[in-house]
């Protein structure tokens, strides 16, 4: 009995060095597909075929497992066959570290992003006037700050919100920061007014909202200006690296990736701050990355810990929203600083304990 059942186990591991060949064969055929999948632009991932699969697989099944098991093994099969394919597609992307090891450092002028010290993007969230936004500005310059952030074209949720001034609020955002010396950024939503952006801004941010807005991507990847791309409010690490190599194949490699937090089915926060996408962003791209706790938590008594957060995992950088008076703010009031909590906010950042230098 005992040699029986010692026979039985050599058999059971010959099939199952069997069916590790047979996957890294399926593995081999799937990555041979996946080549030639992409030298003719088509999706590495096709539902249709992978259902066909799975129906002839299960028209064939005859053995003691039950239905539901083998189509549970197959998917899993198919699923990491996937993966294979999504992994070698990203290795191939210019912004992929793969391509390029070493750190891409930003350089705005005589200040840099992503060479090892923390910048941080501070201002409001809308421009509403010129005295508003100067106000903002001399707050953070004094508090060493050296990027001045304030929206002029505002996508809003509701068509009834206030939209913003256009370009009359870049012009206010530009007169700012040559006032006090710091470089500015702001959102651009349409492809036609990225020359607009390339004429006031220092830096062109595309938001959350228009992350997969192609024509806008591809525009902004030919001007001249560094582009700070935001996450989606959906949109997955690897839609992300796509949308950024949208504007990095049309020339333009200074590009700052943004983590801005996530829609999930939590409440407590306007989103969900995907903490990890940070040390993943960084491990899988060469690009720089900061994170916006404004949006990502929408909450003032969050922006704080959340950015110590992002310091400690390795983020180039915080944007986050000041307001003079956030009570009477045109847009998101409940989620801006008011000046001296800005000031605690910035205090307490600069402590030795409390940031991280990424180098």
């Amino acid at each position: 009995m005992s040699n029986h059942l010692d026979q039985l186990r050599d058999e059971l591991d010959q099939v199952n060095i069997k069916i590790l060949d047979l996957i890294n064969e399926r593995g081999r055929l799937v990555k041979e597909i996946g080549d030639i999948k992409k030298s003719q632009g088509m999706k590495a991932y096709d539902p249709v075929r992978e259902r066909e699969m799975l129906d002839h697989i299960i028209d064939q099944h005859q053995g003691p497992f039950e239905y539901a098991t083998v189509k549970h093994i197959f998917k899993e099969i198919f699923k990491a066959a996937k993966e294979l394919q999504e992994g070698d597609y990203r290795e191939t992307l210019l912004v992929s570290r793969k391509k390029k090891p070493s750190d891409t450092i930003i350089s705005v002028g005589d200040i840099s992003v992503g060479n090892g010290e923390n910048q941080f993007i501070m201002g409001p969230c809308s421009v509403e006037s010129q005295e508003q936004v100067n106000t903002v500005a001399k707050a953070v310059k004094q508090q060493g700050v050296n990027i001045l952030r304030g929206g002029a074209f505002k996508p809003r949720t509701s068509p009834y919100d206030f939209q913003g001034l256009g370009e009359e609020g870049l012009k206010m955002l530009r007169h700012a920061g040559d006032q006090y010396g710091l470089k500015v950024v702001s959102e651009i939503t349409n492809p036609k007014d990225i020359e607009l952006g390339t004429k006031h801004l220092d830096i062109i941010q595309i938001g959350a909202r228009n992350m997969q807005n192609f024509d806008l991507l591809k525009e902004a990847g030919k001007s001249n200006k560094p582009i700070l791309l935001k996450r989606g409010l959906a949109a997955t690490i690897n839609e992300f690296m796509n949308a950024a190599e949208y504007v990095v194949t049309q020339g333009n490699s200074n590009l700052i990736l943004c983590e801005r937090g996530i829609r999930t089915y939590e409440t407590a926060t306007r989103n969900t701050l995907d903490i990890t996408a940070v040390p993943i962003l960084k491990q899988e791209t060469h690009l720089p990355v900061m994170v916006d706790v404004t949006h990502s938590t929408g909450r003032r008594d969050l922006l704080l810990p959340a950015a110590k957060a992002a310091i400690a995992v390795g983020a180039d950088g915080i944007m986050a929203e000041v307001h003079p008076d956030p009570a009477v703010a045109l847009s998101d009031s409940q989620q801006q600083m008011d000046i001296p909590t800005f000031e605690h906010f910035m205090e307490q950042l600069k402590q030795p304990h409390a940031v991280v230098n990424n180098g």
